[in-house]
């Protein structure tokens, strides 16, 4: 890890600031069946490349996994009831003023900024899949936020909350926190974080370098 502070933090939203997945399990009426609506979710954001409506990822994947039709509205209408994880606003509280901080999530544009909204935080940039035309990991919604900064990748620090971030991340030469929260297995064939930790505690010691 480098000495040097980074010009700007970087941070994956719905899965390393805010706690979508306890949403997601309240609205499918189960954590288990929250958890494969999640995973259907995923598995059709990461495939399909460019864009897609992310409303229509989030129905899609409720119907290929025997959920109601209602599913979707549901999350939707639930939207401002997500929760902020422990730790997140402390550690961008710590950060703001100190470094430049941006959101770059797999969401739609009206979505994203709702969520953004979740955290007391003077955004500097958030950018959506949907802005950016690519869902991550493509490198373009990294990249275009980076461009947005004005920040090079290895002026900066990316927290991801998916294992997935992973494999963008390291394609665009972003140094990675991984805040693995609910204990997600890495994906196959992904890197590894530069500091895996199920929690934001070690997060501004690892920013300053103080581990690595």
């Amino acid at each position: 890890m480098s000495n040097v502070f980074p010009k700007a933090v970087l941070f994956d939203l719905l899965t390393a600031l805010i706690d979508s997945w306890t949403l997601w399990n309240s609205v499918a009426g189960s954590e288990a069946s929250g958890r494969r609506w999640r995973a259907e979710y995923l598995r059709l954001t990461y495939g399909c490349g460019a864009y897609v409506p992310y409303e229509t990822l989030v129905r899609d994947a409720a119907r290929n996994t025997g959920l109601a039709k209602s599913a979707a509205d549901a999350l939707e209408a639930r939207w401002l009831d997500l929760p902020v994880w422990s730790g997140a606003q402390q550690a961008l509280d710590a950060l703001t003023g100190r470094t430049k901080l941006a959101v770059v999530t797999n969401c739609s544009i009206r979505l994203g900024a709702l969520a953004a909204g979740r955290l007391k935080t003077p955004w500097d940039c958030v950018i959506t899949a949907e802005e950016a035309g690519a869902y991550k990991p493509d490198p373009r919604p990294y990249r275009l936020t980076l461009e947005r900064l004005g920040v090079a990748p290895q002026e900066a620090a990316f927290i991801a909350g998916s294992g997935y971030d992973l494999f963008g991340t390291s394609a665009v030469g972003l140094r990675t926190y991984w805040h693995n929260r609910v204990g997600l297995a890495r994906p196959d064939g992904a890197p590894a974080a530069a500091l895996e930790r199920p929690t934001l505690d070690d997060l501004i010691p690892w920013l300053e370098g103080r581990l690595s």
